[in-house]
C-alpha cells in the first residue's frame, strides 16, 4: 500500500523564494496542480457577530498587481480597502461565507468555522486543483489541501482570502452599528477590548453576540437575562479572552491573539 501511495503523489516541486508570497502556488501550478485556492477566516476570535469564511483563486503570474499583500491584520484600512477591490476584479474566483452568531452558537466556534471553509471552497465558480489553508487542517474540502503555518503571510492567495473574509465582515459590523450603536461595533468590531468589555457588562448582550462565550454569559447574568435562542454548544464554553480563542480549554492550532483590529 505504501508503495501504491509512493506511485500516486505528484514529484516535488522547487518552491522559489525570490517569489515571496506567491512560491507556493506558483510551485503548484508548475506541477499542474492548479488552480490553487486559499481560504481563511475573519471573526473567530470575536464575541460578537458573524464568523466570515472566504475562498480565493489568484490568477498564476499575476504578483506584480498585488504589491503589498499579506495578512490583512497587518494592512491599514485604507489599503485592505484598495486590496479588496483589486481582488474582486482580478481574482480567477473569490467566495465569502456569512456564518451568524445563531449558527456559531449551535455548531461552537471550531465546527463552524471548518464547515464554513468547506462551504467557501465550494462556493468557488473555478473548482480548485489545490487548496491552501491557513494554519490548520480542514477536512472534507473538495480538493486536496495542505495546512501552512502564518499561511496568510506566505501564500497570497491565502492572503487575498483574509483580506476579502476581513473587508466583508468589517462592513457588517459597521452596518451593524447602526441598528446597535450603544455597543461601538463600529470601532472594536465584535472584540473584546476594553470598551466592548464595558458596553457589554453595561447594556447586557444583544442577539448578535455569541451566547456560547464565557464573557458573554457573565455580562448576561448580570442583568438576569436569558439566552434568546437555543445554544447546543454549552452556554460559556468559549473564553474571548484577551489571550485568544479558547476552545474546550485547549488554546486553538494557531495561537492566534484576539485584539480589536485583528481577526
Amino acid at each position: 500500500m505504501r508503495a501504491r501511495l509512493t506511485e500516486l503523489r505528484p514529484a516535488r516541486s522547487v518552491v522559489r523564494r525570490s517569489s515571496g508570497n506567491w512560491a507556493l502556488q506558483a510551485a503548484l501550478d508548475r506541477r499542474g496542480l492548479g488552480p490553487v485556492a486559499g481560504v481563511d477566516e475573519a471573526g473567530r476570535g470575536a464575541c460578537a457577530g458573524p464568523l466570515v469564511v472566504a475562498a480565493c483563486v489568484l490568477k498564476p503570474g499575476d504578483g506584480r498587481r498585488f504589491g503589498g499583500l499579506t495578512d490583512s491584520k497587518l494592512l491599514p484600512v485604507t489599503e485592505r480597502e484598495r486590496l479588496f477591490e483589486l481582488i474582486v476584479a482580478r481574482s480567477v474566483s473569490w467566495s465569502a461565507i456569512v456564518i451568524a452568531a445563531e449558527e456559531i452558537d449551535a455548531l461552537g466556534i471550531h465546527v463552524a468555522n471548518l464547515e464554513g471553509m468547506r462551504r467557501a471552497v465550494a462556493a468557488l465558480s473555478t473548482h480548485p486543483g489545490y487548496v491552501l489553508t491557513d494554519g490548520f487542517r480542514v477536512p472534507g474540502l473538495p480538493a486536496p489541501s495542505v495546512a501552512v503555518p502564518k499561511g496568510d503571510r506566505v501564500a497570497a492567495c491565502v492572503a487575498a482570502a483574509s483580506v476579502v473574509a476581513k473587508v466583508t465582515r468589517d462592513r457588517l459590523m459597521s452596518d451593524l452599528h447602526t441598528t446597535l450603536p450603544m455597543y461601538r461595533f463600529d470601532e472594536h468590531k465584535g472584540y473584546t477590548t476594553a470598551e466592548h468589555k464595558r458596553r457589554l457588562r453595561y447594556h447586557g448582550p444583544s442577539v448578535h453576540h455569541r451566547w456560547c462565550y464565557s464573557n458573554v454569559v457573565a455580562a448576561a447574568n448580570l442583568h438576569g437575562m436569558r439566552p434568546p435562542r437555543s445554544v447546543s454548544s454549552k452556554p460559556g464554553l468559549f473564553d474571548a479572552s484577551g489571550t485568544g480563542v479558547v476552545d474546550n480549554g485547549v488554546k486553538p492550532v494557531q495561537g492566534r491573539t484576539t485584539r480589536g483590529d485583528g481577526r
